[in-house]
């Protein structure tokens, strides 16, 4: 069975209604790191990206931004044959918590048909995200919660850990 795509508005009133459900989940995780959390969220996300197309949906893309590191702006710069300095400027602005960030959302690489402009040499968060396949997934568990509200992926995940006896 796919999973179904929702638009971040969506996901966040999702997320709303079962705040408390995975509030509990979450605290109940964080206090007992289970031994095979890791396998169990390695095996959900495997199971979760073999029935979603990330193409389809780029909710990443289009409403939240990767932190960036020095490497991603070299990265970046080269490929689009700039400097790092003018890449920053036109690209690149620090956000309240003192990380890089790209200035504009939706990712100024995000092409009309989801596809990243850059896909070769994205930032490493965007290599990374939704972090769902990560070893001590337990240490991202705030984070999960987060990406809800944005990924259908990482919703579905947290929905099926509801129903887990931990």
């Amino acid at each position: 069975m796919q999973i179904k795509y929702f638009s971040p508005e969506e996901l966040r009133k999702k997320c709303e209604n079962g705040r408390r459900e995975t509030d509990q989940l979450i605290k109940r995780l964080k206090k007992r790191d289970p031994d095979n959390l890791d396998d169990v969220v390695h095996t959900l996300h495997d199971e979760a990206f073999s029935r979603f197309d990330c193409l389809s949906c780029a909710n990443c893309c289009k409403t939240i931004g990767p932190r960036l590191i020095p490497a991603d702006i070299d990265r970046l710069a080269r490929a689009l044959k700039m400097k790092p300095s003018a890449f920053t400027e036109k690209y690149v602005e620090q956000d309240e918590d003192g990380d890089l960030v790209f200035r504009a959302h939706p990712c100024p690489f995000l092409l009309p048909d989801n596809f990243c402009m850059v896909y070769e040499q994205r930032p490493k968060a965007c290599r990374e995200y939704p972090h769902t396949d990560r070893k001590r997934f337990y240490q991202l568990l705030s984070l999960t919660r987060k990406n809800c509200e944005t990924c259908p992926v990482i919703f579905s995940i947290v929905e099926e850990l509801k129903y887990l006896d931990w």
